[in-house]
């Protein structure tokens, strides 16, 4: 199958762990890095891959549209907004991992088939990416009534950005708890740990289901399932034990290790990040081989 065309923009730490990343994909050819400082790591490692680097940003790549398809946009929330308008009149897909959210979320094993049409979509954030497919398992088997999550990360993992976002994280990751995950009512927090050692991401899921369908064979054997689908694109993440029962209250502990891509492994909430926009590229690329071949 022949390859789709991948551009990255913003050359940050982002950019530069899914410039790795994409290497390995068997149906995305990254051929163009985008950045405003040529003298940035990602830009300076993409000339010396052979990757096309452009350090006039966006209206750069612009000028060679032709360069590729799908545009990874990984710069900053207000930056997206503007990408976003230039890229869609030039009819490129992008995938948002800002916290912009113009476009619709998507949690590659939930709800990624329903949107393979739109021009524009958002990863959520890290702790949605973690915890909302579980949510989701425990809703096909029984009704949640309330999912509450609590996602630890490392504070050396949280940069500036994530600082400045946590209120809009704590929003958002609840509204995808129950728009995507199925949940009635959604809560979601996050604690930024200081300890040195850096700790790996841990999250922890409470859900409250339907007493008349607490079947624990069945909700255990959904969970599995999903930690499994998960892992097959983030190899990092596991399920901590079997999920606790107690009446109608399930919980999950959860644990996401990076894979070391250009990210300390400690950075699992970075790391799922890059891996589900992989992920979520490489379903688009093979919807547009899809659409060629009708």
């Amino acid at each position: 199958m022949q390859k789709v065309k991948v551009a990255i923009l913003g050359s940050g730490n982002i950019g530069t762990d899914l410039l790795m990343k994409i290497q390995r994909s068997d149906i995305l050819e990254l051929t163009t890095m985008i950045g405003i400082d040529p003298l940035s790591d990602g830009l300076q490692r993409a000339h010396e891959m052979g990757v096309e680097a452009i350090d006039t940003g966006v209206d750069g790549f612009l000028e060679r549209p032709e360069l590729a398809d799908i545009v990874f946009d990984a710069t900053s929330a207000k930056a997206h907004v503007v990408h976003a308008k230039k890229l869609k009149a030039a009819g490129k897909i992008t995938i948002d991992l800002t916290p912009a959210a113009i476009g619709p979320f998507v949690v590659p094993p939930v709800n990624l088939g329903e949107h393979l049409d739109e021009c524009n979509v958002n990863l959520i954030t890290c702790g949605g990416q973690a915890t909302i497919p579980i949510v989701h398992a425990i809703h096909r088997v029984s009704p949640v009534a309330y999912a509450e999550i609590v996602a630890t990360i490392s504070s050396r993992s949280a940069g500036p950005g994530t600082r400045a976002n946590i209120d809009e994280f704590t929003r958002t990751t609840s509204r995808g708890l129950e728009l995507i995950g199925g949940a009635k009512k959604g809560k979601a927090i996050i604690i930024l740990n200081p300890a040195e050692p850096p700790i790996l991401m841990r999250d922890t899921v409470y859900a409250l289901v339907d007493e008349n369908f607490v079947n624990e064979d069945a909700i255990t054997k959904s969970i599995c399932d999903m930690v499994a689908e998960v892992q097959s694109y983030v190899p990092g993440y596991k399920m901590k034990g079997k999920p606790i029962f107690e009446r109608n209250k399930v919980t999950v502990f959860l644990q996401v290790e990076g894979i070391g891509d250009y990210l300390p492994a400690y950075s699992g909430n970075l790391d799922i990040m890059t891996a589900s926009a992989v992920k979520v590229a490489e379903q688009f690329a093979r919807h547009l081989h899809a659409r060629i071949t009708v």
